[in-house]
């Protein structure tokens, strides 16, 4: 997918800097190109529940912040991400403190 078309996809606009930062993330992501479509059916899927995949502000990596409101959503939310995971092999690190998850790419 071209990196316009991601932006769109995560609800970014296409602007010269956000296109070089999905860039450096999408590098940055390991088999980027089998992660994408599976980050893409994610955000999909989690939008219902105020949850999304976005671009890290703070390092080149996509996130996926739950944002589910009541214990029970956040966890049913975290759970549908770990099994998402652990499904098509995608390591994730967790945000210490946060319901905030690092994509890093497909497992080794």
């Amino acid at each position: 997918m071209r990196r316009d078309a991601i932006l769109r996809q995560l609800g970014y606009s296409v602007t010269p800097n956000a296109l070089e930062q999905v860039g450096r993330v999408m590098e940055n992501t390991r088999d980027f190109d089998y992660v994408e479509k599976h980050l893409i059916a994610l955000n999909d899927a989690l939008k219902p529940r105020l949850s999304f995949v976005a671009m890290s502000s703070s390092c080149d990596y996509f996130k996926i912040k739950n944002e589910a409101e009541g214990e029970e959503i956040v966890k049913s939310v975290n759970e549908m991400i770990n099994n998402w995971s652990k499904k098509y092999k995608i390591e994730l690190e967790k945000v210490p403190n946060k319901q905030t998850y690092y994509v890093l790419g497909k497992s080794a």
